[in-house]
């Protein structure tokens, strides 16, 4: 793993907490312009700048992304971000409900990512994809950064917690949805030690969450070094943005998913058919409390599936989210591509089995399915092998903010 300190834009203490915005694609348009209402700081005009436009206009349009380094532009020259001094890497550390992670804010190589010593496990919407460049290739910068986990190295988590211990946070809040953001400048001595344990330690990097951003961020890369007669490698163009988070500090909670109609069949029929595949019996239980597990909703009545998978079969097909893809979701209900049908909603497990219930009791569904999590163990594998997770599989929280740190790609 490459890293290395970087000159780049970061809030004036006093507007932290107002520019910090949620990542991109967690909400929608309606939802980031309700987020971004009377903060005229917040990172979502830049991230998400068609909230500043006609409701009508495209997402995907020139104008959107105009509007974005003009809202980008304004934040530096009134002030809002500054550039540092001189070259810096932080360590930003997330609290909820008692659980923490500490990450190290950096950036990486567009090359490992190239080489995939930054492993992937999820496919890429090209119109996703595509989105994210534009918008990187406009601003000249990398605004969100990509949330990278490794496995625990206990000389980096030493060296870590003894900083953390000596030092006060130069930033501590808590945005809205109670998670508390507390962030340090690291020292020059401490840029070079981790600098080379991740060099010497680290082999690879795990893409957590963030596949577009990184994907982007590639693309751009490789549009200014395919321009660059004189390239070297070393030019700004060639690093992203990025949080490493050592993997045992991570939280992985369930994405479960909630399908609109069951296929022609009616509901008892329906289960009928799912008795076969899995033991299926009535519960109380709303949410799964071991793999090879889980809670099925139908109007009035949670369910629980259990079943167990073959021995042999590969780390991807033990996922529960292949399982029930394969076995039930397919051959039942119909949904052959979950990640093209129209008929398959995926919702993140922070919002709770609650949120099951509502969908199927307002009609807007008519069966849901909440899902034990996928392990950081799991998603290590699935990508040490090469292999792709079905859509969905990993709802990673608290989210990284955007805004606290920006790399721009010249100067």
């Amino acid at each position: 793993m490459r890293i290395r300190s970087f000159k780049g834009l970061v809030p004036t203490p006093k507007n932290v907490s107002e520019v910090a915005a949620v990542p991109y694609d967690v909400v929608n348009r309606e939802e980031a312009a309700a987020l971004a209402k009377d903060k005229p700081f917040s990172l979502l005009h830049v991230d998400r700048a068609e909230i500043g436009l006609d409701a009508e206009i495209d997402p995907y349009s020139a104008p959107v992304y105009a509007k974005a380094r003009e809202n980008f532009d304004r934040l530096q020259k009134d002030g809002i971000l500054v550039r540092e001094d001189k070259p810096c890497m932080y360590l930003y550390r997330q609290v909820i409900a008692g659980h923490s992670q500490t990450g190290l804010v950096t950036v990486c190589h567009t090359e490992d990512y190239e080489k995939d010593i930054i492993k992937k496990h999820e496919k890429t919407r090209q119109d996703k994809e595509d989105d994210r460049t534009n918008l990187v290739d406009s601003l000249n910068a990398n605004t969100g950064p990509i949330f990278l986990t490794y496995r625990q190295r206990p000389g980096i988590s030493a060296l870590i917690e003894s900083f953390m211990k000596d030092e006060k946070p130069i930033n501590d809040f808590t945005a809205p949805d109670g998670v508390q953001h507390q962030l340090w400048r690291i020292s020059l001595g401490l840029c070079v030690s981790l600098t080379g344990l991740f060099e010497s330690q680290v082999p690879c990097a795990y893409v957590a969450d963030g596949h577009h951003r990184a994907a982007s961020a590639f693309r751009v890369s490789k549009l200014r070094r395919d321009a660059n007669p004189s390239h070297t490698g070393e030019e700004n163009y060639n690093w992203f943005l990025s949080v490493l988070f050592p993997g045992n500090e991570l939280k992985i909670l369930p994405y479960n998913r909630a399908v609109k109609d069951l296929n022609c069949q009616d509901r008892e029929e329906f289960l009928k058919k799912v008795g076969e595949i899995f033991t299926i019996k009535p519960t109380t239980l709303k949410s799964p409390t071991k793999p090879g597990q889980c809670c099925m909703y139908l109007k009035d009545q949670w369910y629980e599936l259990t079943w167990e998978a073959a021995k042999d079969a590969s780390p991807i097909d033990q996922l529960d989210v292949s399982i029930l893809q394969d076995r039930l979701l397919k051959p039942l209900l119909g949904i052959d591509d979950p990640r093209t049908s129209k008929r398959i909603d995926f919702i993140g497990g922070i919002r709770g089995p609650e949120e099951l219930e509502k969908l199927v009791n307002a009609k807007e569904h008519t069966v849901a399915f909440s899902m034990y999590p996928t392990t950081v163990e799991q998603l290590m594998a699935i990508s040490d092998v090469g292999q792709i997770m079905p859509p969905k599989s990993t709802w990673f929280e608290p989210k990284l903010r955007s805004g606290l740190f920006v790399h721009t790609l010249e100067g």
